[in-house]
This record gives structure tokens, C-alpha cells and sequence, in this order.
């Protein structure tokens, strides 16, 4: 599987940033699996919308926010990390970007105090 099938850019106004008041107000998007036709309604339509042998799967993951722009510390080339989980003490699993060109080994910087020391510092250290 290739992520880069994932990336794609959201503006950041079309995100909701808090839950609406009315939780029944909320917006479901549907795809007709047989036919391909894309529905828009609301959320309460959901049990309209249900047969039998319909299958739910609820996902119930929340998203930490933890995406570190930095810099190659040999390049100065632009350099991103998203922190999806911790492993132990400071190692972290990430997706990187540009994930081809951060190979095992690459530092990455992630700003600078006053007197132009890195604030903090990763190194790929797997795939």
C-alpha cells in the first residue's frame, strides 16, 4: 500500500474544529455501493437509511495532535512528521514526509532558540 494514495489537502476551514451543539444536525455522507451514486444528509437519517444484514462499524480512534514541520539537517530541505504512536521513552512511530527522501540515518530539526540551537532534533533510525 502506498500512502501517498492518502495525501491530499483539506483546507483547514472545511475541518470542524468543535462538535455542533445539536449533535442531530451533524452531516452523513453515503455511497451506494451497488450503484456508485453519492448521497448527503444528516446524521438522523441513519436508521432510515439501514437494512437488514447492514453492517456497522463504528470507529472511535481519536487524533493526537502532533505534526512537526521541521527541516533536513543536512539539506535544509523541508521535512514533516506526523506522531502516530509512542514506542518507548523518546522513539516514536511517525509517517514522514517526504517519506522517499528521509532515509534510515537523515536528522531532522524542528526550530531554533535565539542563538540558532535546535529546539528539538529527530533522527531516522527505521522504515
Amino acid at each position: 500500500m502506498n500512502v501517498d494514495d492518502f495525501d491530499f489537502e483539506l483546507p483547514e476551514s472545511l475541518i470542524a474544529q468543535t462538535p455542533l451543539a445539536d449533535r442531530t444536525a451533524s452531516r452523513l455522507l453515503s455511497l451506494s455501493a451497488g450503484t456508485g451514486v453519492i448521497g448527503h444528509h444528516r446524521f438522523v437519517d441513519l436508521l432510515t437509511m439501514l437494512v437488514p444484514g447492514d453492517t456497522i462499524i463504528l470507529n472511535d480512534t481519536r487524533v493526537m495532535p502532533a505534526r512537526l514541520l521541521g527541516i533536513k539537517a543536512d539539506t535544509g530541505a523541508k521535512a514533516e512528521l506526523l506522531l502516530l504512536k509512542q514506542l518507548a521513552g523518546d522513539r516514536w512511530e511517525t509517517l514522514a514526509k517526504p517519506g522517499k527522501r528521509l532515509k534510515v540515518g537523515a536528522e531532522l530539526i524542528f526550530g531554533e532558540d535565539s542563538q540558532g540551537q535546535p529546539l528539538l532534533k529527530a533522527t531516522i533510525i527505521g522504515e
